[in-house]
């Protein structure tokens, strides 16, 4: 089973453009989609697409529609009550796949809320193999509550992932080796942003990639998975390092590719599949999503890791 945690959740409005985005003017828009998400409730959905148990914990008041759009789809919420409406998030998808996204901050939770979700965190934690903690912090949460929540649930049998950006992934970062997870995942500029590398090049360079997430393992890190965009990914374990390329695809929108990626990533894992197996699965779904419109999540028939190519990544001598 996987639970996931998404403490600052969202609508995700997509409003999809037939030309590009002109600043300043008036467009039409030709279509403009809304669906309950956030980084961990996308995982969840892709659980929910390929049988696997899942339980979405988050902040939102217990009779909001999100609540009701997520039980509707099959999916196990459990909500924490808070105060206020839940944020918008709108991508605006352009013809070429270009995606600019307006995220707004959220409602502001309290201490107790906090505490009430890392409380139901783990008393779930028992019965999960991993635990996802997914997206940015609301209002009033504090930077390094990740890192908390690492340690919180270490002595539980769950492994525990993170995707997060900005400072919650400083601060996590920060609390090496104390707060290091079972996984983390990513991208090239997230990579960038602590290890002072350039984020062009981590996103160009898997071996510079590589070298960036080896950094998170030699703290302590179970394993890094970053995500490179039409690059694909790199994963580095304490085993070995691996690259995976994928497939040519016609991008629609990228929106929920990253945490369709992470969900390939533990999907693998739990049918007990090799690190570089796994990788490719992460990879196959990443694509399936971004060939997708808005924030589709793909269904493993749409994931094609036979597609994905990898191969595993040697020290550069005298690099």
């Amino acid at each position: 089973m996987i639970v996931t945690l998404t403490p600052n959740p969202s609508y995700d409005r997509t409003v999809t453009l037939g030309s590009a985005l002109e600043r300043g003017t008036v467009q039409r828009a030709e279509s403009v989609t809304s669906q309950a998400g956030g980084k961990g409730v996308n995982i969840s959905r892709a659980c929910v697409a390929a049988g696997i148990a899942s339980i979405a914990v988050l902040p939102a008041p217990v009779d909001d529609a999100f609540v009701v759009e997520l039980l509707a789809a099959g999916i196990d919420c459990r909500p924490v009550p808070i105060v206020g409406d839940l944020r918008v998030n709108i991508t605006i998808s352009e013809p070429d796949g270009t995606t600019t996204k307006l995220n707004s901050p959220g409602p502001g939770v309290t201490s107790a809320v906090l505490t009430s979700l890392a409380d139901s965190l783990r008393r779930r934690a028992g019965a999960a193999d991993w635990v996802v903690l997914a997206g940015s912090l609301p209002p009033g949460a504090p930077v390094g509550w990740y890192a908390e929540l690492v340690t919180l649930l270490r002595d539980t049998p769950a492994r525990v992932a993170v995707d997060t950006s900005d400072a919650p992934l400083r601060a996590l970062v920060a609390a090496l080796p104390g707060a290091a997870a079972d996984l983390m995942k990513p991208n090239g500029e997230e990579l960038a942003s602590f290890t002072g590398a350039d984020a062009d090049r981590l996103e160009s360079d898997p071996f510079a990639a590589a070298d960036a997430a080896q950094t998170l393992v030699e703290q302590g890190v179970g394993a890094v998975l970053a995500t490179l965009g039409p690059l694909g990914a790199v994963l580095v374990t304490p085993a070995g390092r691996w690259h995976a390329q994928p497939p040519p695809i016609t991008v629609a929108s990228t929106v929920g590719a990253g945490d369709s990626s992470l969900f390939g990533y533990l999907l693998g894992d739990l049918q007990g599949r090799s690190p570089a197996q796994r990788l490719a699965l992460a990879v196959a779904y990443g694509s399936a999503a971004a060939a997708l419109p808005g924030t589709t999540i793909p269904t493993p028939a749409q994931a094609r890791p036979d597609l994905v190519t990898v191969r595993e990544l040697t020290p550069i001598p005298g690099a």
